[in-house]
């Protein structure tokens, strides 16, 4: 007797964690943000429905999406944005699953990483912070470039980050602030 199943979810599903350890994507949920693996590690888990605030205030996040232009199929710069600058910069560091083709997974992409959710945290806000100083750079006016570098002396990424993450509830798979 045949075997009901969800469409799409045929065939060999699994993913590779960038420490060598195979899971089925399918236990990955909207709501996760970290994997606790069998090597003993935890690794970060970014979904392409987590929104850009999850590691940036709304306010940075609509500034970002209105400065940057995108030549993809998203309509404004997001989370696989975000994550695609991080697998560039540690491409052993971070793998993806595409399960634009499963309907029991609720998500399109997912990013696991070898970093823990914290670290990579601290990562896209560096790595988001040269971007700008990149962008600032090529500004006409050198007393807006001066107080951006001035500022940057000044900003601590692992401060910003604690106090972003204490300010955040990062339990809720709504990713809403407290």
């Amino acid at each position: 007797m045949a075997q009901p199943r969800v469409p799409g979810s045929g065939g060999d599903r699994t993913l590779e964690l960038p420490c060598g350890t195979t899971i089925d994507p399918h236990e990955i949920d909207l709501g996760m943000r970290e994997y606790t693996c069998g090597c003993g590690d935890t690794h970060a888990v970014v979904t392409d429905v987590h929104p850009p605030s999850r590691f940036f205030p709304e306010s940075l996040v609509v500034v970002l999406q209105e400065t940057i232009e995108t030549d993809d199929e998203f309509d404004e710069f997001g989370t696989p944005h975000l994550m695609g600058v991080v697998l560039e910069e540690f491409p052993d560091k971070v793998v993806s699953y595409d399960g634009s083709n499963e309907g029991g997974v609720g998500y399109t992409m997912v990013w696991v990483t070898d970093f823990d959710a914290r670290r990579l945290h601290e990562i896209i806000v560096e790595l988001v912070v040269e971007l700008m100083e990149h962008a600032i750079s090529h500004a006409d006016d050198d007393t807006a470039v001066t107080d951006f570098e001035s500022q940057m002396l000044e900003f601590d990424v692992s401060e910003f980050v604690e106090q972003y993450r204490s300010q955040r509830d990062f339990e809720s798979e709504h990713d809403r602030a407290l």
